[in-house]
């Protein structure tokens, strides 16, 4: 039987469902495709710019930053070191009331409110509200408990002896970088390398490390060693302050640097100024003055004169000069002397500070060797502290004759203090000028040593025979008859000279009723252990370096005798004494016999010598008790302390010979 539904031609619908089908089949494959393309796109060709913007969304790449090097004195005492602190910082987005957030974080950390306001509003995810904050502002801010505050770690520069040596070492800003000192002059090795870690961020952003803490030796920066002394330091402070404080000055500076190597003991300045709160004190207070301050110095130069005419044997030790009574005019100008002086020897020239006799020296000499003279100790090159802005000096050649008188006694040229200290620590090193240094070493956290400075001779600058026949005639400045009468001490042989300068007044073009008052000093004389410079500027009480800075002198050299075990002299030459009467204004005439005055000054002047490895007791009647106690260490005696205010009585008593290390008990009570 015939099958007619087979025999039927395909109706129209089922063709069109098959053409549909197809299309569907082909539309699904170029979907297909293209999906398959952009993945391989994603995956192959975008593969990293894709990997980085995931990363961005919950990796952290952390900076950490290096912990400050610590900087120590010569015996490992720390004057500089670093602590991580809390700073505070706030999301303000966050915050449901930005205004009275800030109110509320300016009550407890005593902040501006409008300010702090004004800087949360400008501000979206990020702003700092306190940086380095104490422990008890971190405390009451979290107290708060307002959303969005956090809080991290930030290395602080912390001083830990205060005032002492604050303008050698030096300040550092917030952000940690050296301002001033050696905080500045050596900020590369100091700071040392930051370091930086990979970390997740959590749903709230928190940051999550994923290496584990890291190693402190990896971001922390060099140590610096110091050639300072602490307890010197603090003695010279301490005098230096007293001294400016009594002659109603503006100012101060004094350097203590041992002759035979060079090294600076301590370096004063005054004002004084905490480095812990910069903030509270002015640039001009934190300038360390005694390294990057020129000035003209005055008569303490006069001793190089001297040296140099010896060692260019213009003149010999029983040269005379007619000081003229007292003026001498040289073309339109006068020279002028304190006092009216007659025929004097450079021994007596140096012990009355003759300007007029001086000045005839360095006319014997001649202009081209009397600056040669200064050049040889030193003058008008920088000595090489390493800190930024030291102080070069000046020395004009004296072309005109009042040039030369006037340079001859310190005026018209200038020079630092640490020149000066350095040029008389020639003269006590038997004519070697020693290159003088602050710092002793730089040593990284490995142990490997960046820098190390050594005792280094510049240049011999006068003979032996010279040195110490100008040292002996130093020793006649403070004994009767010299300008330096109160710098003389009891057990030690001491050679200095005063210095009295005017200051030049640039707006005049002249010199001011200013003054600069100075005295520098060898001690002991016979073998010098330490050279000592006390500057005072713009006294007021007096002008001259004998009242005003030689009893500072005679304070640090006291202490620093004690301190460094120096055994007392046994005698002093017996010409000093002779020369202190006998170069006086009454004697005037070569041939003069030693009167029975000068046996007495040589008497005075003879001391007694005690045993090796003992001490005196020093006399702390009425002292502090902390200012009693560094005087014992500096004795080498170990202090024992009963109550507290001032002394009222010490056991042995003072002036007592007992062994170093000895035990002095000390009772202190409140005044009434």
């Amino acid at each position: 039987m015939r099958d007619f539904k087979a025999a039927r031609a395909p109706e129209p619908n089922a063709k069109w469902l098959k053409l549909r089908v197809k299309l569907l089949f082909g539309l699904f494959l170029m979907l297909l495709g293209v999906a398959f393309g952009r993945a391989v796109q994603l995956q192959v060709f975008e593969q990293e710019k894709l990997r980085g913007l995931a990363q961005d969304q919950y990796v952290r790449h952390i900076e950490i930053p290096a912990r400050r090097g610590d900087i120590f004195d010569r015996r490992g005492a720390p004057l500089a070191q670093s602590v991580e602190v809390d700073s505070i910082w706030v999301d303000p987005s966050m915050l449901p009331d930005v205004k009275a957030a800030s109110r509320a974080l300016s009550k407890a950390l005593k902040l501006d409110a409008d300010e702090l306001h004004a800087r949360l509003s400008r501000a979206k995810r990020f702003a700092w509200v306190k940086r380095q904050a104490k422990p008890a502002e971190v405390a009451a801010v979290k107290a708060l408990e307002l959303p969005g505050m956090g809080f991290s770690k930030e290395p602080k520069r912390f001083y830990p002896q205060r005032e002492l040596g604050a303008h050698v070492v030096g300040t550092v800003g917030m952000d940690g970088r050296g301002l001033e000192g050696l905080e500045l002059a050596f900020q590369d090795e100091l700071s040392g390398q930051n370091s930086s870690t990979s970390g997740f961020r959590d749903a709230k952003g928190r940051k999550l490390l994923v290496q584990g803490a890291l190693d402190p030796l990896q971001r922390q920066g060099a140590a610096v060693t110091l050639t300072l002394d602490r307890h010197l330091q603090y003695v010279a402070e301490k005098s230096l302050s007293r001294a400016v404080e009594d002659a109603k000055a503006v100012a101060g500076m004094a350097v203590v640097l041992d002759p035979r190597t060079g090294e600076l003991l301590a370096v004063a300045n005054h004002p004084r100024f905490n480095p812990n709160t910069p903030e509270s004190s002015s640039r001009t207070s934190m300038r360390n003055r005694a390294a990057l301050d020129t000035f003209e110095p005055g008569s303490t130069l006069k001793s190089f004169v001297v040296a140099a005419a010896l060692e260019e044997k213009a003149i010999t030790a029983d040269s005379l000069f007619f000081c003229e009574n007292g003026a001498w005019r040289v073309g339109r100008h006068t020279i002028n002397d304190t006092h009216s002086y007659g025929w004097l020897t450079p021994q007596g020239i140096l012990q009355v500070s003759s300007n007029i006799c001086m000045a005839k020296i360095a006319q014997t000499m001649g202009r081209e060797k009397f600056v040669k003279g200064y050049h040889a100790f030193g003058f008008a090159e920088r000595t090489g502290l390493s800190l930024p802005g030291e102080g070069r000096g000046v020395i004009p050649f004296p072309k005109a004759e009042v040039s030369l008188a006037t340079q001859s006694f310190g005026q018209g040229m200038t020079a630092t203090a640490v020149q000066i200290a350095a040029a008389y620590g020639a003269l006590a090193n038997d004519g070697v000028l020693m290159r003088p240094y602050l710092v002793s070493k730089v040593v990284d956290p490995d142990g490997v040593v960046l820098l190390e400075n050594r005792p280094t001779e510049l240049r011999r600058v006068v003979s032996t025979k010279v040195a110490r026949q100008v040292v002996g005639m130093l020793e006649s400045v403070v004994v009767k008859g010299g300008t330096a009468t109160k710098a003389a001490m009891e057990d030690y042989r001491v050679a200095g000279k005063t210095g009295t300068a005017q200051k030049a007044d640039p707006v005049a073009r002249g010199y001011s009723d200013k003054r600069i008052a100075s005295f520098v000093g060898v001690v002991p004389a016979e073998s010098p252990r330490a050279v000592i410079l006390v500057v005072v500027d713009e006294p007021k009480t007096d002008v001259y370096g004998g009242s005003v800075a030689a009893p500072a002198f005679k304070e640090i050299a006291t202490a620093a005798m004690a301190h460094l075990a120096v055994p007392p002299s046994r005698t002093v030459a017996p010409e000093v004494a002779v020369a202190a009467v006998s170069s006086a204004p009454a004697a005037a005439k070569p041939g003069a016999k030693a009167s029975g005055a000068a046996r007495t000054a040589l008497a005075d002047a003879v001391t007694e010598t005690p045993e090796p490895g003992t001490v005196r007791v020093p006399d702390l009647q009425g002292e502090v008790g902390r200012e009693a106690v560094v005087k014992l260490l500096a004795a080498a005696l170990e202090p024992q302390v009963l109550g507290s205010g001032r002394v009222v009585s010490q056991t042995p008593a003072a002036g007592s010979l007992v062994e170093k290390g000895a035990r002095v008990t000390l009772e202190l009570a409140a005044r009434q």
